[in-house]
């Protein structure tokens, strides 16, 4: 097999992974299963878009989207919803673990799904929204008085996206026929019920131990999906877990704030280190591949480039402040990085945050790499010249010849044309003053000495 079909199969296998990291053989009647385990952000919204996608191609009975989370990024979780609504499969969500939770983001996908349940052990709930980003928290501040000092702009943002969220949540209650009064509770006091209470307040359709109760407590129920009525046949079901892909485990990772700037930190120095060192090839790969993954993670989060181009400003400061210290730049440029890395998402939600830990451990090995740097140039500035004219100054020489003022010496194994401003004889002991046109200025080495015991 030559290697152009190789490479063709591999980048097929590729791209076969990246397009549906699920398995979708067989075509039996089956319930699938999809497990939501932590925060909800990007790779939640590709993961069940992806279990969605083969759902419908295997025509399957139900799609179980299991949730335990406590939250995550409004932008994904409206994605999410948008994708429950309009799946031509009808979506169970249901609360599991025992001991899990669906707080949050949670608790407003959990009322977009076609039927709800909740595991014994599990509560959902606390749906206020947390849209406005800024400086990080640090460890022990006074929330109090911060939301105090936001000020009437503030409150103002804050109620319009109390109301929206309050107005989302209501809407997928009419929709599902679920309590929207306890959903605006909900959003506006961050209230939360456990599964029993749950089940009380008619937010979820029942309560099961596991999905085998699940699929028998939801056989017989009518559901709309996508426009259609759909009476649910799932008692005694197979249940088979779609397991993510590695793109989506991949995307789990490189979508946290902090893991994305540390992935365009490591980029930057390895390119940096690449020009600076022509060859090493390995730094100069690294780095591409790092800073690449942190642009594209960026991406797919809500930030703002403000933010961003600080950040980016800050490291510039700081590669300029290494090989031209001036104190100004550095402290310019890990002012401009750590503003930039506090402003630098828009929102935030559990799992979204960036991390003063992450940030000042950043900030000081940006410049104490810098302040290295500059240390070094600054040593190898006022050490000696080592090639050149500069650094034959001082080299002893022996004269090979000599005639008046000018004749020929032996320096570092060579034969040079010298010549002095002072009379030397055969024998003497010599040292270059300098160089010129590749002919050595050279004295007597005692003529100094002797001046100075006179």
């Amino acid at each position: 097999m030559t290697f152009a079909r190789v490479a063709l199969l591999a980048a097929a296998f590729v791209a076969a992974s990246v397009v549906s990291p699920f398995s979708s053989a067989g075509s039996e009647e089956v319930a699938l299963s999809v497990a939501i385990d932590g925060a909800i952000g990007p790779a939640s919204t590709r993961q069940l878009e992806e279990a969605l996608n083969v759902a419908a191609k295997r025509d399957a009975e139900v799609l179980i989207l299991q949730l335990d989370t406590p939250g995550g990024l409004v932008t994904s979780m409206r994605e999410m919803i948008a994708d429950i609504l309009a799946s031509p499969v009808p979506v169970i969500g249901y609360v599991a673990p025992a001991g899990g939770h669906a707080a949050s983001a949670g608790t407003y996908i959990l009322y977009a799904t076609h039927v709800a349940a909740m595991a014994p052990g599990t509560n959902l709930g606390a749906a206020t929204p947390v849209e406005m980003g800024g400086l990080p928290s640090l460890p022990g501040g006074d929330k109090e008085k911060d939301d105090k000092s936001t000020g009437p702009a503030a409150d103002a943002m804050t109620t319009k996206v109390t109301n929206d969220a309050v107005a989302l949540i209501r809407s997928l209650a009419e929709l599902r026929g679920r309590n929207g009064d306890w959903g605006e509770k909900a959003v506006r006091e961050a209230a939360s019920l456990s599964a029993n209470g749950a089940l009380q307040e008619h937010v979820i359709d029942f309560v099961a131990r596991d999905t085998t109760e699940l699929l028998q407590l939801a056989d017989g129920r009518t559901v709309e999906a996508a426009g259609a009525k759909r009476t649910l046949a799932t008692k005694g079901l197979p249940v088979e877990t779609l397991e993510p892909g590695w793109f989506i485990r991949l995307l789990s990772v490189i979508t946290d704030p902090n893991v994305a700037v540390i992935l365009m930190l490591v980029g930057i120095y390895g390119i940096v280190f690449e020009f600076t060192s022509p060859g090493a090839v390995a730094p100069g790969v690294v780095g591409t591949i790092c800073l690449v993954l942190g642009l594209y993670a960026l991406n797919l989060l809500p930030i703002n480039y403000a933010g961003l181009a600080l950040m980016l400003l800050g490291i510039a400061f700081l590669a300029v402040e290494a090989f031209n210290p001036t104190v100004v730049l550095g402290l310019g440029g890990v002012s401009a990085f750590l503003l930039g890395a506090a402003m630098l998402l828009k929102v935030e939600g559990p799992g979204f945050e960036m991390s003063w830990a992450v940030i000042g451990a950043a900030a000081a090995l940006t410049l104490g790499l810098a302040l290295l740097t500059g240390s070094y140039l600054w040593a190898a500035r006022r050490s000696l010249p080592r090639v050149g004219g500069e650094a034959m100054r001082g080299l002893p020489v022996e004269i090979l010849d000599w005639q008046g003022d000018e004749g020929h010496v032996l320096a570092l194994g060579e034969r040079w044309r010298a010549r002095a401003n002072e009379p030397i004889a055969p024998g003497d002991s010599v040292e270059v003053t300098g160089v010129s046109d590749l002919v050595l200025t050279v004295r007597r080495r005692d003529a100094g000495q002797n001046g100075a015991r006179q």
